[in-house]
């Protein structure tokens, strides 16, 4: 069963976007995964196709309203679909490579893109949806956070990639930032590939591919390298 990614927006017209390109472009065209979007406009029962109120309260913006955004989840994924359902949302969980993961062996997503200054609590609570932050910074929406998402997810299933040991070799698989990599030419404006990847001797470059994997995670990740080392000292 191909994943099925059922996307909630107001701007359908943003995908497939890149997702349509490159590895996720060639697997929606191979049938590998599937992707619907979801106009959250076409439920507003007013003239003017409202989809937002004013916060409770008092504040500055606009609330996505809970009844239109529930009658639009309803539509999509009735109470049996068991599909995660996901809101983007810069309070969220944040998005790792082990979600990325999880999700790309299961059967899909259903995700809501939010707008505005956010979506209305009661929604969130009564149709159980899972907050996702891709980073800690703000968007003007959840659309693009969920194109990031979904190519993280798509280029896992299985057939996406052509060579999966490519990707159990990048950052974040092994819990440690990705080595550097060099290709020809051997000598580029006098900086030279380091000898050890040109010497043929595969112990000694697997070794120094960690060695360097280890310095970069330590000096630009310490919280990774951190969980690092405390799952070394566990294994020990």
């Amino acid at each position: 069963m191909a994943f099925n990614a059922t996307l909630l927006t107001l701007y359908p017209d943003m995908f497939p976007g890149p997702l349509g390109q490159s590895l996720s472009g060639r697997a929606l065209e191979k049938g590998l995964w599937q992707l619907e979007t979801n106009q959250i406009r076409d439920f507003a029962t007013d003239k003017h196709r409202s989809v937002d109120d004013t916060p409770a309260g008092g504040g500055a913006g606009m609330v996505l309203r809970a009844d239109i955004l529930a009658a639009a989840i309803d539509a999509a994924a009735p109470s049996d679909d068991p599909r995660p359902r996901l809101l983007m949302s810069p309070r969220g969980r944040p998005f790792t490579q082990a979600r990325a993961h999880e999700l790309a062996e299961g059967p899909g997503a259903i995700i809501v893109c939010g707008r505005f200054e956010g979506v209305d609590q009661r929604v969130i609570d009564s149709r159980n949806l899972e907050e996702v932050s891709i980073g800690d910074y703000i968007l003007s929406g959840g659309e693009i956070g969920a194109i990031t998402m979904l190519d993280a997810i798509i280029r896992l299933i299985p057939g996406v990639m052509g060579n999966m040991e490519s990707a159990e070799a990048e950052s974040f698989e092994g819990g440690l930032l990705e080595h550097p990599h060099y290709t020809r030419p051997v000598d580029f404006e006098g900086l030279m590939i380091p000898e050890v990847l040109t010497s043929g001797n595969h112990r000694k470059i697997h070794e120094w591919r960690m060695s360097e994997a280890e310095r970069l995670t330590r000096e630009r990740r310490p919280d990774l390298w951190d969980a690092y080392m405390a799952d070394e000292d566990d294994v020990d």
